[in-house]
């Protein structure tokens, strides 16, 4: 399969020795489909690699509830999504497993992005932090305004938000030196 734009955000990692006492760091990344969740994904293989921690993945989908009064159609609207969102996580973790050779966490959840979230890091006390990567431009993504604006303080872990557009080199230096 040809390397496409986004693989390079999963080559050519750097490799550090892992650093024992930090082992117990989980970095929690909400997978989207996005093109700013490569740089998310990035930075949080650089600080696993750099600490010895570990990766987690949530993936939200949401379906349309219009289709929810005909069970049938709801129900399999539903079932594609959820196997979309696995799918979707699974692609993400080999690529993952080739950078830093770790498997890591994923999580599928339904309904709305910030309230799974938060029910997600409430139910795991072990995430360390969360990455998320921001759009370019004026708005940086609704998570990310939720995260740091109306709801900013109500999550109980730190939140690195990384510019989408930053280039691999730059995280790269950021997170390994």
């Amino acid at each position: 399969m040809p390397a496409t734009a986004t693989d390079s955000h999963y080559q050519s990692l750097p490799r550090d020795p892992l650093v024992g006492k930090e082992a117990n760091r989980v970095f929690l990344v909400v997978i989207d489909d996005s093109e700013e969740q490569h740089a998310a994904i990035r930075y949080a293989c650089n600080r696993a690699q750099k600490t010895g921690g570990r990766l987690a993945l949530l993936y939200v989908y949401n379906t349309d509830r219009d289709f929810q009064h005909f069970a049938f159609v709801g129900n399999l609207i539903e079932e594609e999504a959820k196997r979309d969102a696995e799918e979707a996580l699974k692609r993400h973790a080999q690529k993952i497993q080739q950078a830093i050779n770790r498997v890591p966490e994923m999580y599928v959840r339904e309904g709305n992005r910030r309230e799974q979230l938060f029910k997600l890091v409430e139910e795991h006390p072990e995430f360390s932090i969360l990455i998320l990567g921001a759009a370019p431009g004026p708005k940086p993504g609704p998570l990310i305004e939720a995260v740091t604006g109306k709801f900013a303080g109500k999550l109980e872990i730190p939140i690195t938000v990384v510019p989408g557009d930053l280039p691999s080199e730059e995280i790269d230096r950021l997170t390994t030196s």
